[in-house]
């Protein structure tokens, strides 16, 4: 039996949860998946998979095994892309980790229209407002919104991204609307636990003026601020992704008449590898041409 393609059902397996989806995404039965892993096991002399009829898991020694054949089979398919073989295409499982606050509209048609034309590319997003260690948590790629992504690993640059300072219209109304930026030490102000919270940079007429600003409330979780923005507890930056339609429907207004936050930028992170896989190399090139051509949203500021 090859065991490189057993390899390969092992993965699918793993990633797809169940015997009888992976063979179905590699056209064999269900019975020849099985036998597949089988066949590493027996190779091995130990269990991969602990299997009961509801539920699949990784020994830990088939949590090593996978690891490893993962990596392994994106060397294969990096490989295989840099000698230029035409028959490699986008396939397999794409993990990915990003922000909380891209369980936003915007940015799942930019994934839906991304998986009608790579179907073979399942998309896996894990959400979080934490810094993920690429290598050691097994991601192919982070979308990170920052000033400036470090130079630890190779960032791609894929569009600006406006943070405003928003409040809802009931918070205003009770606490007066600021006419400078130097009336906003008087409001409470909703912010990041991971920010160095002492001040606040905005680039009007008169050049860039400094802002001491005191948070009321810390969160390390954007959708929470946002949240307490609309339950008219306070001021918070918010991404524009986040808070479009609130704009529109004035759920939010924005407290920037005459002055701009300094704009942060939409970067894709990935390990440093001379040649990528086509699943990451498609899905970069896919949000840049996507997000170049869309107007208002962080493009024109």
């Amino acid at each position: 039996m090859d065991t490189l393609l057993s390899m390969k059902v092992l993965r699918q397996v793993v990633e797809s949860g169940s015997f009888v989806a992976a063979a179905e995404r590699l056209n064999l039965s269900t019975a020849m998946t099985s036998k597949h892993v089988m066949h590493l096991e027996r190779n091995l002399g130990a269990r991969l998979l602990n299997r009961t009829s509801r539920h699949l898991s990784l020994t830990e020694a088939g949590t090593v095994y996978y690891e490893q054949c993962r990596e392994m089979l994106d060397n294969l398919e990096v490989v295989e892309a840099a000698v230029g073989r035409a028959t490699v295409a986008a396939r397999g499982v794409l993990k990915i980790t990003a922000p909380v606050w891209f369980a936003n509209p915007l940015f799942t048609k930019a994934l839906a229209q991304y998986r009608s034309r790579y179907p073979d590319v399942l998309l896996d997003l894990n959400l979080n407002d934490r810094m993920v260690d690429l290598v050691e948590e097994g991601f192919d790629l982070a979308l990170r919104v920052t000033h400036e992504p470090g130079s630890s690993l190779l960032a791609r640059r894929i569009c600006p991204i406006q943070f405003m300072l928003v409040g809802s219209p009931d918070y205003l109304c009770r606490n007066g609307y600021p006419k400078n930026p130097s009336e906003l030490s008087k409001h409470v102000i909703l912010t990041y636990s991971y920010w160095r919270f002492n001040g606040v940079f905005f680039d009007g007429s008169n050049g860039r003026e400094t802002v001491k600003l005191a948070a009321s409330m810390r969160s390390n979780n954007t959708s929470m601020l946002y949240q307490a923005a609309l339950a008219n507890m306070g001021l918070a930056f918010l991404p524009e992704w986040l808070i479009e339609d609130d704009l529109t429907t004035r759920r939010l207004e924005v407290l920037k008449p005459d002055y701009t936050l300094p704009t942060a930028f939409l970067y894709a992170v990935y390990t440093s590898r001379r040649y990528l896989s086509p699943k990451v190399r498609t899905f970069v090139d896919f949000l840049t041409d996507h997000f170049s051509g869309i107007t208002g949203l962080g493009n024109n500021v």
